[in-house]
This record gives structure tokens, sequence and C-alpha cells, in this order.
């Protein structure tokens, strides 16, 4: 990076941790620390709800996965306008009336503590091992410009990030992403717009759709019916909404935000204003992804996107593999632009040039098994995955001065809005839910306070334990939608049953979720092949239906 980038980058970071630490010392108080003080606009509301999702995971990997898969993965949000005017129509009204700090009170106030605090249990552990996944990615960054190891970035990188979420709570997340998600969206739209200029010129936009069509890199609907596909439409509409239904409406991290509103009108607004634009915006990021496949088949990809593992292993052996690698790349070449010229005198291409094409993208990712297998064997616990350096290695290669820091800020500003996010509800929750509602009820608004900032420092430190496994990952996109998947459905049955079922009471639905959570977890480690979006739909159906049965049980064994 040059010293402009450094200026750009500095200047971004600290221009919004200043407006954050400002915005802290203006509020103060508990429920400004917990809540927000719950005074935000619908806009503010809106920004906020898409920054949390959208971490530096989302930038980082989503292209990874648009370059190496393509579009499929839309599929994972066509649930997410359902599951949003859903809870537009029934969790906002209930958290309002009830005026909650948490969703898990809503819990206790319907059924008992004990499922209270399993609803929190259980999105305590899930989110806490999240937030490892949001450290680790920003950590990538510093590590691959700098080459520096990347185990004490990860530490360096999470406690930058406690310390800005230490001082603010709530409050000051929120004000904060608003401008944070402004710069984000500004940042990938220059990024997107630099990819198609560094296009070959005799290439356009409908050329690069068509070659990227070739490898089936925008099929972006799948109507398989085998469970072991991960991204169908029916894993969409199915899988996809209960998953939403649970994140939006019962994740502390997103009922944080919302809950911030003035209003119930506010919420609301806030979250239909997500409802249009997420799914366009997660397109926009996968169809990066797709371009830049098409970018690198006319520009050598470099043979491992993670440059410091190309040191591992031996020069002769990697020089052997880069040779073959760029021989195939130099024969594709000429088939491509064969491709493109049949296609403008005829049409389409020759099947026998697209096939020829295809063999030879497929030899240069059997060049990159013969290198992985390689690094795995020079160093075995070596993360032979690179999806996650796609996008960054691009923009380091191939942004002008300037605009690289300003792209490395919007990664960067990415991870303090979410990670923070995370933080501070896990910290929010663990006093609300435990801390205050089990062991210490009758302390001052001082002491709760200090009690979160205290919190917030110890979910920081076993995140960063946690981001030091993270390279058992393919693509860390898909993992915090795995390990998501894992909990939210049964959390999601828990909602649900306080909702919609009233007479069914907190013992059998306590049961219930316990059995329908150990369920999801033994299925995800058995030999079943399925994909995992099915494990909300699954775990939610087994905590209703087990309740039910538990429910009317109960009732025939009470005395007369």
């Amino acid at each position: 990076m040059t010293d402009l980038d450094w200026l750009v980058l500095t200047a971004t970071i600290l221009g919004i941790v200043g407006y954050g630490l400002w915005t802290a010392w203006q509020g103060r108080s508990l429920g400004s620390y917990l809540s927000g003080g719950q005074q935000l606009r619908w806009g503010t509301i809106g920004l906020s709800v898409m920054a949390t999702q959208a971490s530096a995971v989302t930038f980082l990997s989503m292209p990874g996965l648009g370059y190496e898969t393509g579009l499929s993965f839309i599929q994972n949000y066509l649930g997410l306008p359902i599951a949003l005017v859903l809870i537009s129509a029934v969790f906002i009204p209930l958290y309002h009336r009830l005026k909650v700090v948490t969703a898990y009170e809503f819990l206790g106030k319907r059924f008992d503590p004990k499922t209270r605090l399993l609803g929190a249990g259980l999105f305590l552990i899930q989110r806490g091992l999240v937030a490892g996944i949001t450290i680790y990615a920003p950590a990538i960054i510093v590590s691959t410009i700098f080459a520096w190891p990347l185990p004490p970035v990860i530490v360096a990188t999470g406690v930058l990030v406690i310390v800005y979420t230490v001082s603010g709570g709530t409050r000051t997340v929120t004000l904060t992403q608003k401008y944070q998600m402004l710069i984000i969206l500004a940042g990938m739209a220059i990024a997107f717009g630099y990819l198609i200029a560094g296009l070959p010129k005799a290439v356009s936009f409908s050329d690069a759709l068509y070659l990227a069509n070739f490898h089936d890199r925008l099929e972006a609907i799948s109507y398989a019916t085998d469970p072991s596909e991960r991204y169908t439409l029916w894993t969409g509409l199915l899988g996809g909404t209960f998953l939403a239904l649970s994140y939006f409406g019962t994740d502390q991290t997103q009922v944080q935000r919302y809950l911030a509103g003035g209003s119930s009108i506010a919420s609301r607004l806030g979250l239909m204003f997500n409802a249009v634009l997420k799914i366009p915006m997660q397109f926009g990021i996968l169809l990066l992804g797709v371009l830049l496949f098409v970018f690198y088949q006319f520009q050598q990809p470099p043979l491992f996107f993670n440059q410091a593992a190309l040191e591992q292993i031996p020069v002769e052996e990697r020089v052997s593999i880069e040779s073959r690698f760029a021989g195939h790349f130099e024969e594709r070449s000429v088939l491509l632009d064969q491709a493109i010229n049949e296609r403008r005198e005829g049409g389409q291409t020759h099947p026998e040039t697209r096939a020829a094409i295809v063999e030879l993208t497929q030899a240069m990712e059997q060049e990159r098994t013969a290198f992985k297998r390689a690094l795995t064997q020079a160093q075995p616990s070596a993360d032979t995955q690179d999806s996650d350096y796609i996008f960054l290695s691009f923009v380091l290669a191939n942004l002008p001065s300037g605009l690289v820091g300003l792209l490395v800020a919007v990664i960067f500003l990415a991870a303090m809005s979410s990670t923070a996010s995370e933080l501070n509800a896990l910290a929010s929750t663990t006093v609300v839910d435990g801390y205050r509602n089990l062991l210490n009820k009758d302390a001052s608004e001082r002491h709760y306070l200090w009690a979160s900032k205290a919190f917030t420092l110890a979910w920081g430190i076993l995140a960063i334990g946690f981001a030091m496994t993270l390279s058992l990952f393919e693509n860390l996109v898909e993992a915090v939608n795995i390990i998501g998947s894992l909990f939210y459905g049964t959390i999601l049955g828990l909602f649900l049953i306080a909702f919609f079922l009233r007479r069914i009471g907190g013992t059998a639905t306590f049961n219930a979720g316990l059995v329908a959570q150990a369920s999801v977890i033994a299925l995800y480690f058995s030999p079943l092949d399925i994909g995992y979006l099915w494990f909300n739909l699954i775990g939610c159906l087994i905590t209703i239906l087990l309740a039910s049965v538990l429910q009317t049980c109960l009732s025939k064994v009470k005395p007369a």
C-alpha cells in the first residue's frame, strides 16, 4: 500500500471511531448502552440492521464464493422478505408492547425462567462462535498485506474491536453503523466499476456474462430436490425463511438494532428497508465474484491467492506447477478470443471451442489441486482454502493508489460494525437474562453498566480464541450460516410456540427445545448428507411437534 492508501485508510477509520467515541460520551446511561435509548429513526435502523449482517465476512468471502460457484448462494436469501414481513406483523408489536431489552425476556414472560435461559443460552453459544469468524476475517487483510503470521494479527484485531465496543454500547454501535454502511456501499460500487473497466476493451459486459455461463456461474436458481444440495429454490424458500425468521426475529444482534427505534413504526420501516434492498446487495456482491472469475480468464490469476503460502513448498516443485498452470492459461486465452469472435459472427460459440475452454479451466484447477497437495505435504497444518483471499488479492493488485486504502477501510469498517454488534448483544443478553435475572437482581444502574462492559470484554476474549481455529472452514460466509443453522431452528421453535400456541407451557417447551437441539447436532455429525439450511426447518418442527406431544402427556397426568 502507498502513503496515499495509508492516509485514506487511517482517516476513514479514525473518523468513524472518533464519531463513535463522541456519541459514547453523549449517552452513557445503562438504557443507552443496552438498547440505544429507543430514539433512533427508521433510516438509521435500516442501515444498522444491514451493517450488522454485512460483516467483513460478506465482503471477503462472498466474492470468493461467487468466483468459485457462481450465483447459486443467492437462494440462501429468497425467504428473507417473507420473514421480515412476518416479523414486522407479529414480533415487533409484541416486543414494543412488553418493553423488553432482549428477545429472551419475552420467553421468560410467556413461559418461565428456565425456558428464557435456554433461549438466551443457545443464542450466546452460536453468536459467540460467529463473533470469532467476524474477528478472523479482517485479520486476513493485515496478515496478507504485511505477510505477518495470522494468530498475532487475530489477537491485535480483536483487541481493537473490543476497545471500540466497550466504549459505547448499543447507541454508539448503531449510530456509527449508518455511516459505515454508506462508506461500504460506495466502496463496493467503486470496486465493481473498476472490475468491469479492467476487462479487455474487446470484451463487453454481455460477453463477460456469456463467458461466465460457460462454467455455469450464472445459474442462480436450482430446482433440484436432492436434500444434500446446499442451495436450491426449496432450501431458500423453506430453510431460508426459517433461518431469516430466527435471525431477524430472535437473534439479539438484530432485535437490539430495531428495538432502538422510537416506535414500532420506525422498527418496521427499518426492516422493510432490508426486505427491499438486502437481496439486490447480496446479488451484486456475488456478481462481483462472477466478474472476478471472468477477469481472471484474461489476466493470469495467481496459482494460489494466499500468496504467503506459495513460499512454503520447495521452489523446484512450485515452479514446475506454475509453468504448467501458465501453459494452460495461454492456451485458454487463445480459445477465449476465438469464442468471442465465433459468437459475434454466428450468434454463439461452437460447442467444440466451448468444451476446450472448459477442459483447460479444469486442467488449471487440477494444477491448483496439485499445489494444495504439495502444500499439505510440506506444511500439514497449512490452510489450503484460498477463496477468502480472492477479492483482496484483486484489490491490492489492480486498484489505483487511494482506492486500495478505501477498500481495505471498507472491510475493516464492516468488521468493526458487525463484531461490535455481536459483542454488544452478547453482553446485553448475559447481563439482562443471566447476571441480573439470576445472580444480582437489585444492583444499581451504574453496577449493571460496568458489568455490561466487563462481559463485553469477556466475550471478546472468547471470540478471539475461537478465531484461531477458523482455517477448519472452507469459506467463512458459509461457516457463519452453518453455525447459525445448527441453533436457529430450535430458538425459532421456542418463539413460535410462545407466539401462537398458548396452550403449551414452559416445561414442555423447554424439554422439547433440549431434544430438538441435540437432534440437530446429531444429524449434522451423522453420515447423512443434508444441506445445512434444512436444519433450520428440522429444528423448528421438532421443537413445536415434540412440545405439543409433551404438553398433551403432561395434561393427562395432572390430578383432577
